[in-house]
C-alpha cells in the first residue's frame, strides 16, 4: 500500500506544484501523510517536530551561514534528530505522554520543515492537508473502500 499511496502523493504534488505553485512539504510527504489519517495524533507530531526544526534554523542562521544545499541537509538531519528524540521519549516511557506523537517516518518531519522555511508554514501546512486527503481520498477509491494497512515491503 505504501508504493501506492506515494506514488499517488507524487502526482498530487506534481499537480500542485505546477498548477498552484505550492509545494505540499515535497514530493513524497503527502503519499505518506495520507497513509495516517487514522492517525491524527501522529500527523500533528510530525508537524509539531517540523515547527521545532523550522525555529532551530532560523536561530543558527542568525549566527551561522546556511544556504542551498547545506540548508536542505541541515534542515533533514534536525528533522531527524528532533523526530527521533520525541520518538525515543515516548517508546522509552521517559515521556509518556509523547507516544501518540510519534512522527512520520525519519526524513518527513525535515522535508516539511524546508519547505515551510522557504514557502511559508500556513502555505506548506494547508497545501499538504488538502494533498494528503486528496490522496486518501483516491486511495480509498482504488482500494474499494478496504481498509488501508500499512505494509513496509
Amino acid at each position: 500500500m505504501l508504493w501506492l499511496s506515494i506514488g499517488i502523493g507524487l502526482l498530487i504534488s506534481l499537480l500542485f506544484a505546477e498548477f498552484l505553485g505550492l509545494a505540499a512539504g515535497g514530493l513524497v510527504v503527502p503519499g505518506y501523510v495520507a497513509l495516517f489519517w487514522n492517525r491524527p495524533l501522529q500527523i500533528v507530531g510530525t508537524v509539531l517536530a517540523a515547527l521545532v526544526v523550522v525555529a532551530l534554523i532560523r536561530l543558527i542562521s542568525n549566527y551561522a551561514l546556511v544556504y542551498g544545499r547545506r540548508r536542505l541537509v541541515l534542515t533533514i538531519l534536525l528533522g531527524f534528530l528532533i523526530g527521533s528524540a520525541i520518538r525515543g521519549l515516548g517508546t522509552t516511557g521517559v515521556i509518556p505522554a509523547l507516544m501518540p506523537l510519534d512522527p512520520i517516518g525519519y526524513i518527513i518531519p525535515g522535508l516539511l520543515a524546508y519547505w515551510m522555511e522557504r514557502q511559508g508554514v500556513v502555505e506548506t501546512i494547508s497545501t499538504l492537508i488538502i494533498a494528503s486527503i486528496l490522496a486518501r481520498m483516491i486511495l480509498i477509491l482504488i482500494l474499494g473502500g478496504a481498509p488501508i494497512e500499512i505494509t513496509w515491503f
